[in-house]
């Protein structure tokens, strides 16, 4: 599907355009009349539920017949629940604390002069992303409550559903008196026109990939712009010896299959050759529609359980699969973390406080966890409202990335007649 009459070129050049001039306007714009645009928006996708579900089910036929995996159609599926739950937190969004202004830190020199960091908008955000039709709201709510504009491009497999989203938040952003300019989505699903904003250095100040390897990997290796990377989620939770039984079994089960096919899902699990109910925590896996891939060690205790290659200790499934190891202490745990992680969540099921302690400060990861499901990695969860992604760099953020996260800095400087030698 084609929709532009331009090239990609010029196509992102305009929309840059666009986007800076609406910059402009939200700098003149008060944190109230933001918060309101947000709380119109979060009534307009209440309002146009119907007509996001129509569109949500041409998305969902088209994926179905194209052969969309059952994760992929969970990340892709909306109904009025999940739409209720997009409409929310576009609405905390709104009522979270504005980072804008906040003087991070003031020192004064011995001259006198006064020198402060002020946080500030980033300016133009590209987010480019697959399958979850809901990024479209909680990119554009996050983008706009932190002062910057947004282009947004979603994957073909949701363009419908992205289109009536994307309509619905500008009705509610244009009733508070914003530009409509502030959130833009591509209106073509060209990958050409992903090229496009990967080059357009100058125009598009900050670039955030949300989606599988593949197109991570392009990301990174086209872009012109920043990037502010999200990698898959290869979670781990680690079982140690001292693990209360119950409380592994119920984590372990809830980190894998809640959902299966969101970043947060736990995709290999290590026990401790200490843990004495390795059985019942496999056994609860398998009966909850789970299949285990697992080492020898694992293999002898459930004749259900098939043999892990070596590549699927560095899959991510997205699916009810998960791979099983045993390991001889926490050194080996940190050891095939270290491995095997790509810096996302890595949880300890423990009692121990030493070996808890090992744990915190031996992964190196932007999420590390203690007696806690990974499908908490969220920023949701972690109370900052939606999301834009969950950064697995270690520039500029780190972790669920929110307001605080696309926001900058500039250098106030306060003198009083200082000249300088």
């Amino acid at each position: 599907m084609n929709d532009m009459t331009q090239s990609p070129e010029m196509l992102i050049s305009a929309m840059a355009a666009k986007a800076r001039a609406a910059c402009a306007r939200l700098m003149q714009v008060g944190d109230n009349q933001k918060a309101r645009g947000l709380e119109l928006a979060a009534q307009a996708l209440r309002d146009h539920t119907d007509a996001i579900c129509r569109a949500n089910g041409q998305d969902m036929d088209n994926a179905a017949s194209n052969g969309l995996s059952a994760a992929l159609l969970d990340r892709l599926r909306l109904d009025t629940g999940r739409i209720e739950g997009t409409a929310a937190g576009v609405e905390q969004v709104a009522h979270l604390p504005n980072p804008l202004g906040e003087i991070i830190d003031e020192s004064t020199r011995p001259n006198g002069m006064i020198l402060q960091r002020k946080r500030v908008p980033l300016g133009v955000i590209g987010i480019i992303y697959e399958s979850r039709p809901n990024v479209t709201a909680d990119a554009a709510a996050l983008c706009m409550r932190a002062g910057n504009a947004a282009i947004l491009r979603g994957g073909s497999e949701a363009i419908e559903s992205n289109r009536a989203i994307h309509a619905a938040m500008v009705e509610g952003l244009e009733a508070a008196g914003l530009p409509g300019d502030t959130i833009q989505l591509v209106p073509t699903t060209d990958r050409a026109a992903v090229g496009a904003m990967l080059r357009a250095a100058g125009l598009i100040d900050l670039i955030v990939p949300r989606g599988g390897k593949s197109l991570v990997a392009r990301v990174q290796d086209e872009a012109r712009v920043p990037v502010l990377a999200h990698l898959d989620g290869m979670n781990t939770s680690y079982v140690h010896s001292s693990a209360n039984p119950d409380m592994a079994r119920e984590l372990v089960v809830n980190s894998k299959m809640r959902r299966t096919g969101i970043c947060g899902a736990t995709e290999t699990i290590l026990f401790d050759k200490g843990f004495t109910a390795k059985h019942q925590v496999i056994a609860a896996l398998l009966d909850a529609g789970c299949a285990v891939r697992g080492d020898e060690a694992i293999q002898a205790i459930d004749a259900r359980v098939t043999a892990a290659k070596d590549e699927d200790w560095d899959t991510e499934y997205l699916d009810a699969v998960v791979s099983i190891a045993q390991v001889d202490d926490i050194d080996s745990a940190l050891n095939h973390i270290s491995a095997h992680s790509s810096g996302h969540t890595d949880a300890i099921i423990a009692e121990d406080e030493e070996a808890i302690e090992r744990f915190f400060n031996g992964v190196d990861s932007a999420i590390v966890m203690l007696n806690a499901s990974t499908q908490f990695a969220d920023g949701g969860e972690f109370g900052l409202g939606a999301e834009i992604g969950i950064s697995t760099g270690r520039l500029h953020a780190r972790g669920p990335v929110a307001l605080e996260g696309l926001t900058t800095y500039k250098w106030i400087v306060r003198g009083s007649g200082q000249t300088r030698a």
